[in-house]
């Protein structure tokens, strides 16, 4: 396996949007509430004092929403500025990123992933779960805020639903040669959502290539990302498309992330909950710095054979927190 050097961090549990495959339709979620969170001290804490000494070194903010966790920016600029950092990035819906794509940049963050899986407002918002007036259009303007204060990449994830936008998959892929924009197709992941289509499973990336070659010719990026993403480009285009095939293709081998969640729980592998650490508690409780380091470190002993235990198909199990929840 790679060096686990990339640590996803959960801001915040909550979301603007309920999209179909995060937030399981008619379901009641429970919130962490505010006093579970991790406070912004205790997160740097461990950032500082755990995980850097066991040799993170890449952050990427994630959700739910990480606009809404209060004083993101200035959170943004506190992890920004530790020397040990050598890469920072967020994952988000967009919604609320035109005001603050700036100042996000300039206390340094440098690359950011939105959530585009429609170029339909009437898809977007069916896929995001909104009944009310639309979001697309201030997502778009998000998307195009980010590019013009100059994020590098900057990367649209999409995932691909059959049925509802793998007929968008082209258009989707075509954002990607007028502009250095990098267009990320994801595989639909059943956690804590399996019923969610049915027997209609996934497309797989094999296919959108196929797809893809037909209409343009499609070649091996030289470009190469810091995830599992396989990464193509269409010939002569400024951007590229990555392919992120976590249930057709097993790229555990590949992996060198693990998770924390808004609430403090430390998951190595988002398919596989065995060995989640709870962190928040054990700070609070008063467990000193150099125990948690260890629990860490062994925790990143056994990651492999937790990355490959039951992976064949990545469905088997259950989940008892959606991905909303975990912040993959």
């Amino acid at each position: 396996m790679n060096q686990v050097d990339y640590l996803r961090i959960s801001l915040i549990d909550r979301c603007n949007f309920r999209c179909q495959y995060c937030m399981p339709e008619g379901a009641e979620l429970e919130y962490a509430l505010k006093q579970q969170l991790l406070t912004d001290a205790e997160l740097l804490t461990l950032i500082q004092e755990v995980f850097i000494p066991v040799g993170f070194t890449q952050f990427r903010l994630t959700g739910g929403e990480p606009l809404l966790r209060p004083g993101v920016v200035n959170l943004v600029k506190a992890i920004a500025s530790l020397p040990e950092t050598q890469d920072l990035s967020m994952t988000t819906n967009g919604f609320l990123l035109a005001p603050i794509a700036k100042n996000l940049y300039d206390v340094g963050l440098r690359r950011i992933n939105i959530s585009l899986d429609s170029l339909d407002p009437d898809i977007f918002d069916q896929i995001i779960g909104n009944h009310g007036r639309s979001r697309w259009e201030q997502v778009w303007n998000g998307i195009q805020a980010a590019y013009k204060v100059g994020f590098n990449p900057l990367k649209l994830n999409v995932v691909v639903i059959p049925g509802v936008n793998d007929h968008e998959v082209l258009d989707l892929a075509a954002l990607t040669i007028e502009k250095q924009w990098h267009v990320r197709f994801i595989e639909f992941m059943p956690i804590g959502n399996w019923q969610l289509f049915g027997d209609r499973g996934w497309v797989s990336s094999a296919d959108l290539r196929q797809r893809i070659r037909q209409q343009w010719g499609l070649a091996e990026s030289q470009i190469r990302g810091n995830g599992p993403a396989d990464v193509f480009q269409i010939p002569g285009a400024k951007g590229t498309l990555g392919f992120i095939s976590q249930m057709s293709e097993c790229f555990c081998d590949r992996c060198n992330r693990m998770r924390l969640s808004a609430d403090g729980w430390l998951r190595p592998c988002l398919l596989n909950e065995t060995g989640q650490l709870d962190l928040k508690t054990a700070l609070r409780s008063g467990v000193s710095i150099h125990y948690l380091q260890e629990q860490v470190r062994d925790l990143l002993a056994i990651k492999p054979e937790i990355n490959f235990k039951g992976r064949d198909s990545g469905t088997s199990g259950t989940y008892s927190r959606t991905m909303s929840q975990i912040g993959g």
